[in-house]
């Protein structure tokens, strides 16, 4: 539905908080949130040890209008900033790959480099937010991944789908 939060803008992760709380927090609760974001985000920024991130993002997101044009300009220059990046793969999955394992929610694999972490799986909602940590449910979700990348498109190919949708605003 939305580009992932350590991908976002300021301005993107303004107006999703904006729309998600729908009137329910004060602008300084956004303004917080929307620091904490951008403070996560510094992890695939560092030059030391970044953190490795791997995101498949739906068509539908990349063309969902959030804020003005110029907030979707900066999206989209991000995005591809961000792909250039050793640190992170960006992966476009086009609406015609057809009904998709992520259809029922987006979610979050965590991966521990300590060995005695095990996978966690992440799922935010609306109100709460759910850890998966049984190994039979984590391999279904790391399954589905799977699935995800496998259809989408290849980083190389994603970034030129992101460069034409910039293009466009």
């Amino acid at each position: 539905m939305i580009v992932h939060g350590l991908l976002q803008t300021e301005e993107y992760a303004r107006e999703i908080m904006r729309a998600a709380l729908m009137g329910l927090s004060s602008p300084a609760e956004i303004e917080r949130r929307v620091e904490v974001r951008m403070t996560r985000q510094e992890l695939l920024l560092r030059d030391q040890d970044p953190l490795r991130f791997w995101s498949v993002i739906d068509e539908a997101a990349l063309s969902r209008r959030v804020g003005t044009d110029a907030t979707m300009r900066k999206q989209y220059q991000k995005l591809l900033d961000f792909a250039e990046r050793d640190n992170v793969t960006i992966q476009v999955l086009p609406f015609t790959g057809g009904a998709h394992p992520g259809t029922s929610g987006k979610f979050s694999i965590l991966q521990f480099r300590e060995p005695y972490n095990p996978e966690v799986v992440y799922i935010e909602g609306m109100t709460s937010s759910l850890y998966v940590e049984s190994d039979s449910e984590v391999y279904r979700y790391s399954l589905a991944f799977d699935h995800l990348r496998a259809m989408a498109l290849d980083p190389a190919a994603s970034k030129t789908f992101i460069a034409r949708l910039a293009e466009q605003h």
